[in-house]
């Protein structure tokens, strides 16, 4: 390729530079360049194979130190309790493997975007061929509706424009010229010689060379910068991967302390050791953690759904509570992405218009009926829906909202005339078209010639300006009457009055023809008209857009507007809809982020900005800054221009419904109704779910410490083991998982949107979850040796510290317990404390500062029934005597159930207690702060 670049060519040095003719490519030459350049697909991006990512779960650290426990009770002879162990660790891994598998195929959606055929000239002749078949130097045909299957370099075209709303997120119809573009500081996507892969032909007709295909089109760049973004592993998963890691470490370590401590101080065998070294392994892993954060997550992610968004990975729940800023698109995003008429001026008279979108349903303020400006509207209406080549396609299933053929300025054009009442084939059998005149981005102009009854009629519309200079009358109550110059000037500050409040304004104006003598021209049509008025439009932002920013606001979240549109129009918007507070913030524009420094950009980043007409690598740019500066940031788009920023962000978030596929599969999650308020919603369960997450933590890391204890008592003093490893896993996969999973389902609490978002380091397992569940886990510790002891105490056993090994025990006369079996009462009396105990550590664990009174006992009905299940699933345990007898346990005579009845109320109390003293210090604290800062 020449050091010029394409589109600074002429015409017939782009020929030259492509080596291509007129009349396109012989047959062998399209062979050579299929060869050299490839199919114009995209290419499939490497995808990580499923075993693969099976394997991830089952070698985490927890399931290596449950390997490696199983191991051990093989080693002592226990083969039954390492089938148990080890299918533990093939469920969990099963589970969690099932629930957060998700293929990516952002790229292969990119290549959806593309047409099946193009129309392309070879050999002279007109023909239709696959789109992956297209090569550099294929002249592509360009029509009305046409997509466009590659990069090209126009070489001819009759009022040609383009949509590319998908690539450049700008919903005007952008203009085409074959002339050399040469003007410093545009990005290709602004050249106006350009036409992309993935955009479409809105109107005109154009012919255009193709210089570049698959990968190295626009579309394929994107496509390589969507595949480059490598995906990290979400912070939830980091987390919960550090969690596991420090206990597993712990684990280990006192395992191999209780092993040795065993052998060398207290003199128990190397069986006994090794049983006491499995038992804090297993008691020290909190083996229902993975499938109840899961499964938490999941209940989340369903209730979400139920209000429109679609979070397709789970562990990005906990990543939405920590969203501290949002990078949001501007067109299809914060506003509908389809032009929408506002305003209108006629015969004087302003009027505003009601609705949205292309949808023909509004109302005009003031009412039009029976005023003397009602024929002037008729007449302007009329114009709209003639001078028009859109077409309005109304809803369907698979598409609920009205949608668009052609250029969107036409369509909200059409919608207007249909919201007055205009029939469109009213209007066309009465004034049957004839002819065009397209539109022409030197003239700015666009006329239809139509038949009426008086002969032949020319309607026009186009820029305010260039209408105006054409025009030498004006519609007033019927009349065609002299343009004077007070009409003018009004004319003229109306639409400044329309453009300072960001309105795209068009002029609309008529002429009747006189009898015609040769070929239509534009000198011959558009001059002497009569001006019928001028209409406002704009893309107008979502209707419960400003509701979210302003909650987004209180939650101390930044909205910050990152767009391809123009400066002042994204400024009026984002002024319109609340998302600015400052009277001039700054707008820099993606040439300027160029220019910027890291340090610049930084600096930056501290006003409050705007960014526009940028491109994808630019967005990237502005995330990975916020990033850089502990910020978790979250981006909104809809368009193939958004996909690499939405997966650059910690959490990507498509449109459902306007969105393309690419954004949609590169999001992390998809708003299905386009609801752009959905964010709040998902902010909000975000934040609940973090909280969740701590106290389903706190709930079981505190049942660990029971756990734990009675191993490491037992190594170091010789007491009786209180707890079986048995026990431990029915704990910590029967009783404790249903309340863990319940309070991992709790509903945000009022307050959860009216506090700042966490930083982006702030540990899930922190020094406050620690020592908390070590004060939970000691009371429950507490009060299960109280009641392990006192079944030594009935059967005649004072002395604590000389308690008969389990096979030596006497009998116990007071309960009438057969010889040797007072120790079998005694773990089974301990292992329902702890179940009881649990239920008390629920309750308390639902506030982390407060009492569960300000939520309602009762308000979590899935906790009630997992305490209730609990309670019968521990009841089987001990009185069905075939799980007894597979568990070791005893019935327990009612009077102990007295005191086991009272543990959770303990429980609940004293911490009560604390939340109380801790609560009252905090005060004190914020108080003397206050006086100080008043000193």
């Amino acid at each position: 390729m020449a050091s010029t670049p394409i589109h600074a060519l002429r015409v017939s040095e782009v020929f030259q530079e492509m080596q291509t003719r007129p009349d396109g490519l012989a047959l062998e030459e399209v062979q050579a360049r299929l060869r050299l350049y490839g199919p114009n697909t995209l290419p499939e991006p490497p995808t990580t194979p499923l075993w693969r990512r099976l394997i991830v779960h089952v070698t985490y650290p927890m399931a290596l130190a449950l390997w490696i426990a199983g191991l051990l009770a093989l080693f002592a002879g226990q083969p039954t309790l390492t089938g148990v162990i080890w299918i533990v660790v093939v469920l969990n891994a099963g589970f969690s493997f099932w629930q957060e598998y998700r293929a990516e195929q952002a790229v292969a959606a990119l290549s959806h975007l593309l047409p099946i055929y193009a129309h392309i000239v070879r050999g002279g002749q007109e023909m239709s061929i696959p789109a992956s078949d297209v090569v550099p130097g294929d002249i592509l045909v360009l029509a009305q509706g046409n997509n466009i299957p590659a990069d090209a370099r126009v070489i001819e075209q009759y009022g040609l424009r383009t949509n590319q709303a998908a690539l450049t997120g700008e919903a005007v119809a952008a203009a085409k010229t074959a002339e050399a573009s040469l003007r410093e500081g545009l990005t290709t996507l602004e050249r106006p010689n350009l036409v992309f892969a993935g955009t479409s032909v809105v109107s005109g007709t154009g012919r255009a060379i193709v210089y570049a295909t698959g990968a190295l089109t626009q579309i394929g760049r994107i496509a390589n910068l969507t595949q480059e973004v490598q995906e990290e592993p979400s912070p939830l998963q980091r987390e919960i991967t550090r969690i596991t890691r420090i206990l597993s470490l712990f684990a280990l370590a006192v395992g191999a302390m209780v092993f040795a401590v065993g052998i060398m101080e207290v003199g128990i065998s190397s069986l006994e050791a090794f049983i006491l070294a499995i038992g804090i392994i297993v008691a020290a892993l909190p083996e229902g953690l993975r499938p109840t954060v899961t499964l938490s997550l999941a209940i989340a992610v369903e209730r979400l759904a139920r209000r429109g968004v679609l979070v397709k990975k789970l562990a990005m729940m906990e990543t939405l509570g920590k969203i501290s800023v949002i990078c949001t698109d501007k067109g299809g995003t914060l506003t509908h992405n389809q032009m929408t008429i506002r305003e209108l001026w006629v015969a004087g008279h302003q009027l505003q218009v009601s609705g949205e979108g292309y949808e023909p349903i509004g109302q005009f303020v003031p009412d039009p009926t029976n005023s003397p400006f009602e024929g002037d509207l008729m007449a302007l209406l009329t114009a709209a829906i003639l001078c028009n080549n859109a077409r309005l396609i109304p809803p369907t299933p698979d598409r609920p909202r009205w949608a668009c053929l052609g250029d969107q300025t036409e369509a909200a054009l059409r919608a207007l005339a249909l919201k007055g009442g205009i029939s469109e084939s009213a209007a066309a059998r009465t004034y049957p078209r004839i002819h065009e005149l397209p539109f022409d981005a030197t003239r700015k102009r666009m006329s239809t010639i139509h038949r009426s009854d008086q002969g032949e009629v020319a309607f026009v519309k186009g820029a305010p300006k260039e209408v105006l200079q054409c025009c030498t009358h004006i519609l007033v109550q019927g009349k065609s009457v002299p343009l004077d110059e007070d009409t003018y000037a009004a004319i003229v500050a109306a639409n400044d009055n329309f453009a300072r409040n960001a309105l795209r304004v068009l002029a609309l104006a008529k002429r009747d023809l006189p009898p015609r003598s040769g070929p239509y021209s534009v000198e011959g049509v558009e001059q002497g008209l009569t001006f019928l008025g001028l209409v406002a439009m704009m893309d107008p932002p979502r209707p419960e857009v400003a509701q979210a920013i302003q909650v987004c606001r209180a939650a101390g979240l930044r909205m910050v507007m990152i767009t391809g549109d123009y400066g002042l129009t994204a400024e009026s918007l984002a002024r319109r809809i609340g998302m600015l507070s400052a009277p001039h913030p700054r707008i820099v524009t993606g040439s300027e982020v160029d220019s910027l420094s890291e340090e610049e950009l930084q600096s930056l980043l501290d006003e409050e900005v705007i960014f526009a007409r940028v491109a994808p690598e630019h967005k990237l740019r502005v995330v990975a800054a916020f990033q850089s500066r502990g910020e978790v940031v979250a981006v909104s788009g809809d368009g193939v221009n958004d996909g690499p920023a939405l997966r650059k962000a910690d959490v990507g978030v498509a449109m459902g419904i306007s969105g393309t596929d690419v954004a949609r599969q590169a999001a992390d999650i998809v708003l299905t109704d386009d609801n752009f308020g959905a964010i709040v919603s998902a902010i909000e369960e975000g934040r609940a779910i973090y909280d969740n997450i701590r106290k389903f933590i706190t709930y079981i890391l505190a049942s660990n410490v029971p756990e734990i204890v009675p191993f490491i008592l037992t190594s170091l003093t010789g007491l009786p083991l209180a707890l079986t490893v048995a026990q431990i896993l029915v704990i910590d996969l029967g009783t404790d998982l249903l309340p863990g999973l319940a309070l991992g389902a709790e509903r945000p609490e009022p307050e959860v949107m009216h506090r700042p978002p966490r930083p982006r380091n702030k540990p899930l397992l922190d020094a406050g979850l620690v020592g908390r569940s070590l004060w939970l886990g000691g009371i429950e510790t507490a009060l299960c040796y109280i009641g392990f002891l006192t079944v030594y105490h009935f059967a005649g056993y004072t002395d604590f510290f000389a308690l008969p090994h389990p096979d030596q025990v006497h009998l116990a006369q007071q309960l009438t317990i057969p010889a040797g079996r007072v120790y079998v009462l005694a773990t089974t009396v301990f292992f329902a404390g702890v179940v009881m105990a649990q239920a008390g550590n629920a309750f308390t664990c639902r506030k982390e500062t407060q009492g569960v009174h300000r939520l309602g006992w009762l308000s979590n009905r899935l906790l009630l029934v997992g305490i209730a299940f609990g309670f019968m699933l521990t009841a089987a345990l001990i009185y069905l005597p075939p799980l007894a007898r597979v568990f070791e346990h005893l019935p327990v005579p009612a009077i102990y159930w007295i005191g086991l009845a009272a543990y959770g109320p303990v429980l609940y109390t004293l911490d009560r207690v604390r939340k109380e003293v801790a609560s009252r210090i905090r005060r004190m604290r914020r108080l003397q702060q206050t006086e100080g800062g008043a000193r």
